[in-house]
């Protein structure tokens, strides 16, 4: 095979060519820079918004948590001071003739109710046509 010999020009000489090449290199790498830095924008939001998300679970995990341990704390005393406001009026209601009700027993926790479906509005049927007289 012959090899072919090519023109080349000294390295140091710059053409009108070489600059628009090199003005196409930095316009395809500083569109890939900004696609990979949208890309990384959007990474990162959604990051943030799965740590925020576990955030409150975690943190109404943990409200609830406390609060079933407080209404556990708080009921029993409430049951214990409301049986002792009933055995203090009880000799006064039999004096006034009242029944004493009977004593209440802590409440379970309510469950969660399903929301009624909307309701749907009848549909309006057009009025008759009555003919009219020429």
């Amino acid at each position: 095979m012959a090899t072919v010999k090519r023109k080349t020009r000294a390295p140091k000489e710059t053409t009108l060519r070489h600059l628009w090449l090199a003005g196409l290199g930095l316009v395809a790498i500083a569109r890939r820079g900004g696609f990979d830095a949208a890309g990384r924008a959007v990474e990162r939001a959604d990051a943030l918004q799965r740590r925020a998300q576990k955030l409150v679970r975690e943190t109404r995990q943990n409200l609830r948590g406390q609060l079933d341990n407080v209404r556990g704390q708080v009921e029993p005393r409430v049951v214990k001071f409301s049986a002792e406001v009933e055995t203090r009026l009880a000799p006064v209601l039999d004096k006034l003739g009242l029944k004493p009700k009977a004593q209440r027993k802590a409440r379970k926790p309510a469950k969660a109710k399903k929301k009624p479906a909307p309701a749907r509005r009848a549909v309006r049927k057009p009025a008759k046509r009555t003919a009219r007289k020429a």
